[in-house]
C-alpha cells in the first residue's frame, strides 16, 4: 500500500447546487480500506454518490489512479470501480444469476454475450459470498440480506481496482456481516483492490478498516488510522452522546449508569462482573464495584456502568485505603454480589471482603 490510488481535491457535494459538506481532501492508496462512520443524516451516502457520479459534484475533483472522475468513459469507469449503494434496484424478471452477470458486461461486446470464462467468474463471485443456491432464484423474491449477498457478487464479478458500497452490512444478521467484511479484507490484500465503504457499526468499523473518515456538520471532522480516531472523546462527539457512554478499548456501547443512592456492592475481578453490573443497570439498581485494578477487564464496565468504582493500581498488593474503604461501603450496603474469581497472593484481601460480607449476612455468590 504504497501508492495514491484514489484522491479528492477541494470536493464538495451536495444536492441542487448547494453544497452539504465541503473541502473533501481525501489521499487513499490502493489495497486500503477506508470506512466512513457518523451520524445518520451526516453525509456520508452524499459522499459515495458523489465519488461514484451518480451526483454531480459541486466544487473539487476526484482522480481515480491519475485520472479525473469526470473524464473516464462509461467502460473505463466500470472496468476500475464497482459500487454497491443501498438504493433497492427492482430488475423485472432477472435471476440472481443474471443479475451478478451484468457485472461482466464492462468487458463483453456490444451484443453484451458472456464467454464461458464469463459465466465461470460469475460462479466464482456467487460462490465467494455464499450465494450459489440462489442462481436460479427471482431476484426480487429474496431477502434483503441475500440481495445485498447478490450484489457484493456482481460488483467482485466486475473485477474492479476500487470498490463502493454504502452501508453494505446494513441487511445482513451476524454471521453473513462477518462473511462480507472478511471477503473485502481478502480482496483488499490478495488482490490489492481499495475499499471504501460506509458503516453504522463503528465496531466492525474499527476492526476492519485502514483508516476511518469521520463525517459530521459540513466538514471531514476527522480521517486517520482507528487507534487515532477511536478514542472516547471522539466517538462521544461525533455522535453526540448524551445518554450512555462509549468504551474505545472493547468498541462497545454502554447504556446510562443507574441513578440513585448506591446500596449495592459487586466484589469481582477478571471479567466475571460484566454480566452483574449490565443485569444491575438493566433493573436499574445503583451500585458500587471494588476493589478492581485499572487494568482489569470489569474495571474498563465499572467506570461506566458503576456509581462508584474503588480501584487499585495494577501489579501490586491492595492498599490499605482502598480494602477501608471497600470494608465501609460493605457495611452501609444491604447486599454484596460477589462472583468467582481467581484470588492469589496479590489480591489476598479480597477473599477477607466476601467473609467480612458473609459474615454481616450480605453476601451472594453469583
Amino acid at each position: 500500500m504504497a501508492e495514491t490510488y484514489f484522491r479528492t481535491e477541494n470536493l464538495s457535494v451536495g444536492y441542487d447546487r448547494k453544497a452539504l459538506i465541503h473541502d473533501i481532501c481525501l489521499d487513499i492508496k490502493k489495497g486500503e480500506i477506508v470506512a466512513l462512520i457518523g451520524p445518520n443524516g451526516s453525509g456520508k451516502s452524499t459522499i459515495l454518490k458523489s465519488i461514484t457520479r451518480q451526483l454531480s459534484l459541486i466544487a473539487g475533483c476526484v482522480y481515480i489512479d491519475g485520472s479525473e472522475l469526470r473524464h473516464l468513459g462509461y467502460r473505463a469507469l466500470s472496468q476500475k470501480m464497482a459500487v454497491v449503494l443501498t438504493e433497492r434496484i427492482r430488475p423485472e424478471l432477472m435471476t440472481c444469476h443474471e443479475i451478478v452477470a451484468t457485472g461482466r458486461y464492462p468487458y463483453t461486446g456490444h451484443l453484451g454475450i458472456l464467454s464461458e470464462e464469463d459465466e465461470q467468474k460469475v460462479e466464482t463471485a456467487m460462490r465467494s459470498v455464499h450465494a450459489e443456491d440462489l442462481g436460479s432464484r427471482d431476484f426480487n423474491a429474496i431477502s434483503d440480506g441475500q440481495r445485498q449477498r447478490v450484489l457484493l457478487a456482481r460488483a467482485i464479478c466486475q473485477e474492479p481496482e476500487i470498490i463502493i458500497l454504502d452501508e453494505p452490512t446494513s441487511f445482513l444478521d451476524i454471521r453473513h456481516k462477518l462473511d462480507l467484511l472478511s471477503i473485502l479484507r481478502t480482496m483488499a490484500m490478495e488482490k490489492d483492490i481499495t475499499v471504501i465503504l460506509s458503516l453504522h457499526e463503528i465496531d466492525l468499523a474499527q476492526k476492519l478498516a485502514d483508516r476511518i473518515i469521520c463525517v459530521k456538520g459540513d466538514v471531514i471532522s476527522s480521517f486517520g488510522r482507528p487507534e487515532e480516531i477511536f478514542k472516547e472523546n471522539t466517538v462521544q462527539e461525533l455522535y453526540g452522546l448524551e445518554a450512555g457512554a462509549y468504551d474505545a478499548l472493547f468498541g462497545s456501547v454502554e447504556l446510562p449508569p443507574p441513578e440513585g443512592e448506591p446500596r449495592t456492592f459487586v466484589i469481582s475481578g477478571a471479567g466475571t462482573g460484566i454480566p452483574v453490573f449490565r443485569r444491575l443497570q438493566k433493573e436499574k439498581v445503583p451500585f458500587i464495584a471494588g476493589i478492581l485494578y485499572s487494568n482489569d477487564i470489569d474495571y474498563r464496565i465499572a467506570r461506566l456502568l458503576a456509581a462508584e468504582v474503588i480501584e487499585e493500581e495494577p501489579f501490586g498488593p491492595v492498599s490499605d485505603q482502598a480494602f477501608t474503604r471497600a470494608t465501609q461501603t460493605i457495611e452501609k450496603a444491604e447486599r454484596v454480589i460477589a462472583t468467582y474469581f481467581p484470588i492469589k497472593e496479590q489480591n489476598h484481601r479480597m477473599a477477607e471482603l466476601i467473609e467480612t460480607a458473609r459474615a454481616a449476612g450480605k453476601l451472594e455468590m453469583v
